[in-house]
């Protein structure tokens, strides 16, 4: 058994070395030479990397997991036949394939927090994975990575990535935060009428309109629809919806490259009494702490270092995170967001939220839903859709439109008042297409609030997390861009694609890499983040969607003096 694990985990650093090398040499030949060809090189980067970023069930780079320590492991769906191809995978890259232990029917279903070791759900179709630490198709991630898949004439590729989702709600439950057995939790950011739509739209201009598909669609996308229609995922008693993970304690995924988070967590809390009460309990040694899941944590009271000698301490007990904080950790990762503080210090009350972004998602997916019924010609099933609709926007006016500010906020069902935390997901409403034309002007107004020379900030306040300032991430520019341009705010919408396109191609001439996120403020690649993991990622999926996306919007004149731009030498250093 030792030699046989040790032999499982010397082929998973092979492979995983190879895919690290693939991802530097690839960024070794896009940065040689970049000036002087427009946005020849950018392009040919973002064209070839959808191959460098694809797996599937074939490729033995496709199981390996750099967020946990554990060797390669696949899971196929319980009584599910292992076909030929997971065989030739078991027997050319010596991975272990088992079956899930139960038929998963909905996400958080009893058994499937015991599943160990973790591993690779099963997927019948190649897709395209982000990049780096993300090596596993994401929920959310893909209809960016589809926008940019579709724009490249990939229709094929993004189609089988649209029925993969369909895999995922028939064999586990929902839409997945990603395809690993530690996400069969928790959901992500719901785009798949979305990606069903921009599929469909791009075959029928193809000439290759298939109404069979989309009929099947149509049965997936309202299955999902309904996980956020019930308990725990609504919102208490506004008729709206919130992000739930159904796991307890610490998120297996953060355990280690977030390492020190959670202590950084205790700290703060500590130092907060009003929130120390909610998040942190005081184990008494005599029995185990009531309503918590995770790990301990030593407290000292130190002596202020004055002088080289090393200050007294003192040991002052030991306390744990309360099971309230990681189900509101957990939650802030199905939001997506992980991590800011939008949903209060550290995401810790994200569950406690509707959110903006969340319920914008979904009246644009009750829309879709509208739209495709009255396509398949189910024109009853149509009104209903339309109704729900409606319904949705005048519950999101009411508890998340803020009229003095003149922005939508998120709603705090503990104190029953709307937040006060400005987020880029304002802009939301527009791209869903349920804000009022007064709306949509008073949100364009406050424009400024979120600006930068790189693009748009995710938020104005700067606490050190990645979802916030100065941090720019380009499917929130993607949103906020075309919102601006459903309403009519044209020149916005030029001059941010612009800041955020010209941002992402200054960098890449420097490093030969498109990243995950940028600073917006420095319009700089470099990310100094204080809690979470710490990378910048190399790849990335979203990024190239994005890019091909807003540069297809801009008009040509933007377009060539973007191209220009690239024709002049680079100062030696970053300002």
């Amino acid at each position: 058994m030792v030699g046989t694990r040790l032999a499982s985990l010397t082929c998973i650093s092979v492979i995983l070395l190879i895919s690290l090398l693939t991802l530097e040499c690839h960024a070794e030949t896009k940065s040689s030479d970049q000036t002087g060809r427009g946005l020849g090189p950018v392009l040919h980067y973002i064209g070839s990397d959808w191959d460098v970023l694809t797996r599937s069930m074939t490729r033995c780079d496709s199981v390996v997991d750099p967020k946990l320590p554990e060797a390669a492991l696949l899971y196929l769906p319980a009584s599910f036949a292992e076909s030929d191809s997971v065989k030739q995978l078991e027997q050319a890259c010596k991975v272990r394939v088992e079956h899930l232990p139960v038929v998963v029917q909905h996400p958080g279903q009893a058994g499937v927090d015991a599943i160990s070791p973790q591993g690779l759900l099963f997927l019948p179709n190649s897709y395209v994975v982000p990049g780096g630490r993300f090596n596993e198709m994401y929920g959310w991630d893909s209809y960016f990575i589809i926008l940019g898949l579709v724009r490249d004439r990939r229709i094929e590729l993004a189609r089988g990535m649209v029925e993969n989702f369909f895999f995922e709600i028939e064999h586990y439950g929902t839409v997945l935060n990603a395809n690993r057995t530690y996400y069969l939790t928790r959901s992500q950011p719901p785009f798949l009428t979305s990606m069903i739509m921009e599929v469909y739209n791009a075959e029928k201009a193809a000439g290759h309109e298939d109404k069979d598909w989309l009929e099947r669609a149509y049965g997936f996308a309202a299955r999902d629809y309904e996980m956020w229609m019930r308990e725990p995922h609504l919102a208490g008693s506004t008729g709206l919806s919130r992000y739930y993970d159904f796991g307890s304690g610490p998120a297996p995924e953060s355990l280690q490259d977030e390492t020190g988070l959670r202590r950084k967590v205790a700290g703060y809390f500590l130092l907060h009494p009003e929130l120390s009460r909610t998040y942190v309990i005081v184990k008494d040694s005599s029995q185990a702490a009531p309503g918590s899941d995770g790990p301990d944590y030593g407290v000292q009271v130190c002596d202020v270092a004055k002088t080289m000698a090393r200050p007294g301490c003192d040991a002052a007990g030991t306390v744990q995170l309360s099971a309230d904080y990681y189900k509101g950790d957990r939650s802030m990762r199905e939001s997506a967001f992980d991590i800011s503080f939008r949903f209060g210090p550290y995401g810790a009350a994200t569950h406690h939220f509707a959110p903006v972004c969340l319920n914008s998602l979904l009246y644009k997916t009750e829309k879709d839903l509208e739209a495709i019924s009255q396509l398949l010609g189910k024109t009853a099933e149509g009104g209903q859709w339309k109704q729900r609709a409606e319904q949705r926007k005048q519950q999101i006016d009411k508890y998340l439109w803020d009229d003095q500010r003149g922005l939508f906020f998120d709603y705090d069902l503990r104190t029953g008042a709307r937040s006060t935390y400005e987020y880029v997901t304002t802009f939301y409403p527009l791209w869903a297409g349920l804000a009022s034309p007064q709306q949509a002007q008073a949100i364009a107004r406050n424009v400024k609030i979120f600006e930068q020379p790189g693009g748009l900030a995710t938020s104005p306040n700067d606490t050190g997390m990645q979802w916030d300032y100065p941090y720019g991430w380009a499917p929130l520019q993607s949103l906020a861009v075309e919102g601006l341009r459903r309403y009519g705010f044209t020149a916005d919408a030029d001059r941010i694609s612009y800041e955020f396109l010209s941002t992402v191609v200054e960098n890449f001439r420097r490093e030969g890499t498109i990243r995950e996120k940028y600073d917006v403020v420095t319009r700089s690649s470099e990310a100094h983040v204080s809690a979470g993991y710490q990378a910048n990622v190399v790849g990335f999926g979203w990024t190239n969607g994005v890019f091909l996306e807003l540069l297809e919007e801009l008009p040509k004149v933007m377009v060539d003096r973007l191209a220009k731009e690239q024709d002049v030498a680079l100062p030696s250093s970053h300002p």
